[in-house]
């Protein structure tokens, strides 16, 4: 039986899966020294991986389309998707001799720094093959974030044919990704991206540039604790950040994609997406762990009502 006629799909990912394991340090240690921390844990990370689980947990279907070895980490992050309900049956198995992603993350409970280590492995890119082509004719959006560039451009170009929508998470100014941008329905650039490749000093101006070179119906991006702006091509809005006390804000950005997602799909606008998906990635820097900590419906609801927000 095809993989089409086996689940329902409403959001699939072609991106960065990683094993994470996240340490929390009272300080940034000295070279050649030890330095006990004061928690550690193994979680999934990635952009478009994180994204998915967001989008799993607020109740919208999701596939996740790539590699992953049978390793360690790659066992990890497969039962890590299967315990939030993201669907693993596109995914393309490799056995020995194979690594995946994975990263040592420190978190400076002090200074509220992240230092990251990463080994990407040497898994063999993923290619868009019958099963994940399967799941975009189905799929109402496509997820991206720069990585596996070429099979994110052949799935955005496949799911295109079938009249969905592609939402790129661009925070990773990878090489080639100028190729990927024209493919963007729902152009998500974090202000370090958008500055960058647009030369421009200012992420209103930055947004109006990316709406006009690369024509995507809406460019949101994302500026942190300072929220961020909408354009659609008429007046730059700008959406606010949810004021919380943060406990962990690793994979913020990556939660705030995924529920900018799942608000498409329940049929949002793009601009009560903005408040949606940022009220989402504010619960979740309230916990530990960017995927253990992305909120479902209920905790989202309650959230907006006490702050009195309404969509």
């Amino acid at each position: 039986m095809s993989i089409s006629n086996e689940i329902s799909v409403q959001v699939a990912g072609v991106g960065a899966c990683v094993a994470d394991t996240l340490y929390t340090l009272t300080g940034f240690p000295k070279e050649d020294t030890k330095l006990r921390a004061e928690d550690s844990k193994m979680a999934g990370g990635g952009p478009v991986a994180t994204g998915l689980v967001a989008v799993s947990k607020l109740g919208v279907s999701t596939a996740y389309l790539g590699v992953l070895s049978e390793d360690a980490s790659g066992i990890f992050l497969k039962e890590d998707f299967e315990k939030y309900g993201v669907n693993t049956q596109a995914i393309v198995k490799y056995k020995e001799g194979y690594r995946s992603f994975s990263s040592s993350i420190w978190l400076n409970r002090t200074e509220g720094t992240r230092t990251c280590v990463f080994d990407r492995g040497n898994l063999p890119p993923y290619v868009l093959n019958e099963e994940g082509a399967a799941v975009l004719r189905q799929a109402k959006i496509l997820m991206v974030d720069g990585n596996e560039l070429q099979a994110a451009i052949d799935a955005a170009t496949y799911i295109h044919a079938y009249g969905g929508k592609v939402l790129y998470d661009a925070g990773g100014r990878y090489e080639g990704v100028e190729k990927l941008l024209p493919q963007a329905d729902i152009l998500i650039p974090s202000a370090e991206f958008a500055l960058g490749i647009t030369g421009e000093t200012d992420i209103a101006q930055a947004a109006v540039k990316l709406y006009e070179t690369y024509q995507p119906e809406v460019v949101v991006i994302t500026d942190g604790k300072n929220g961020g702006v909408i354009y659609q091509g008429d007046t730059v809005e700008h959406y606010e950040a949810f004021k919380v006390d943060a406990v962990d804000s690793n994979g913020a950005g990556d939660v705030f994609h995924g529920a900018f997602a799942a608000a498409v799909v329940k049929g949002y606008s793009y601009r009560e997406c903005c408040t949606f998906a940022s009220a989402v990635s504010a619960v979740k820097c309230t916990g530990f762990g960017a995927r253990e900590s992305a909120p479902d419906m209920a905790m989202l609801e309650t959230f907006l009502r006490e702050r009195g927000v309404t969509l």
